[in-house]
């Protein structure tokens, strides 16, 4: 199924005289709070301390202004890009969110089968309440994300169970060794994992069943805490990424990356791309926004490097802007889990399609054709 491009989408809003969907950030964000339970909301919409870090992340958007082309042709546009492999007909893909069954009962999957509708890619999260296996029957637009566990056998089954179910990536995220300090989490006393979700990767793993004394569905409690006491590894150094490169032919990507020296350190440790992101805001509070770390990556790595990034993005155009400041494409959060939140597979599907629009009617206004066309000139 294709997208429609934005003069499309939005002349059918005005024919209609109305949309059944919001149409605004702030719009899908209020209806989620209305939606979910008061510690769910939080737990998606909240970030670590003072939650400075994630109001920096919107603030670096709103600082870029971009400077746009006049008559430059852009009635045929191709906005697709081809990442290690995988397709997407627009310049962002779905970033892993854990815990999604807090959300919606649907969880994961009601996000695989948007992605298989719209042909927008997912990640999925390592912290997913679906498995491995059952989203990979809804559809190949995937990659894999990886939290890189203490015990090394967990996680090599885990990665091995992603490629045979036919990922195309490993995301492994580094920013995420230990849970960061979340003012509200703790307010609200909610840890999702307690309760089961986001373990469904874990609790249907052989080697890790192995290691309990009795199955997840007759000591939920007892499986949970053994899959946080495997959770936190805080001796992960470089070097150990030349491990996680042994087991699995698929290429890496390193999450979580806001430093240029950390960004080459992963290239020469095997890594395949880098994603920059500083998790939304949710770990390190006080944390450099990630558009402004993405300038300082790029520098870093060069051209050719494979670059993402999240944290931040939630229009059309900061996807714009993030492609002019170094990256091949982005990551959205947030906005496809207050979809999910107000109306399922359908929610997350209308906020891909307002996004690509957004994003299309972005190129045509800047005198754009391609994501090839965009470069650093675009952005002041």
């Amino acid at each position: 199924m294709t997208l429609d491009p934005g003069q499309v989408f939005q002349n059918a809003i005005y024919i209609a005289g109305a949309h059944d969907w919001p149409l605004t950030p702030a719009e899908w964000e209020e209806r989620a709070r209305a939606a979910l339970e008061p510690a769910a909301f939080d737990y998606v919409a909240g970030g670590a301390g003072s939650e400075a870090t994630m109001r920096e992340n919107l603030a670096a958007f709103e600082r870029a202004r971009l400077r746009p082309r006049m008559l430059a042709g852009t009635a045929e546009r191709d906005l697709s890009v081809e990442l290690l492999g995988l397709r997407s007909p627009v310049p962002f893909l779905l970033a892993p969110v854990g815990t999604l069954s807090i959300v919606h009962p649907d969880a994961d999957l009601a996000v695989a089968r948007a992605a298989a509708a719209t042909g927008v890619p997912m990640v999925l999260s390592g912290a997913a309440s679906t498995t491995i296996e059952d989203v990979a029957a809804e559809g190949p637009l995937r990659w894999f994300q990886l939290y890189w566990f203490n015990d090394r056998e967990v996680t090599a089954s885990v990665v091995a169970r992603a490629e045979a179910a036919g990922y195309g990536a490993v995301v492994v995220t580094v920013d995420t060794i230990v849970l960061g300090w979340r003012d509200r989490d703790l307010r609200h006393g909610f840890l999702p994992f307690l309760a089961g979700h986001g373990l469904a990767h874990f609790f249907s793993d052989p080697v890790f069943r192995a290691r309990l004394e009795a199955p997840p569905d007759e000591d939920p409690l007892g499986a949970a805490a053994q899959a946080l006491a495997v959770f936190p590894n805080l001796a992960l150094t470089w070097p150990d990424l030349a491990w996680l490169r042994g087991q699995t032919r698929l290429p890496i990507l390193v999450k979580g990356v806001v430093r240029g020296d950390d960004a080459r350190l992963a290239l020469e440790h095997g890594a395949a791309g880098i994603v920059v992101s500083n998790h939304g805001g949710r770990q390190l509070d006080g944390s450099v926004a990630a558009l402004d770390a993405l300038v300082e990556v790029r520098a870093a790595v060069g051209p050719e490097a494979t670059v993402l990034m999240d944290s931040g993005v939630r229009r059309g155009t900061d996807v714009l802007k993030a492609l002019a400041l170094g990256a091949d494409a982005v990551l959205v959060g947030r906005p496809f889990v207050y979809g999910l939140a107000v109306g399922g597979q359908a929610g997350v599907e209308a906020v891909i399609r307002q996004i690509a629009a957004e994003v299309d009617l972005a190129f045509v206004l800047s005198g754009l054709r391609t994501v090839g066309d965009v470069d650093r000139s675009l952005v002041a």
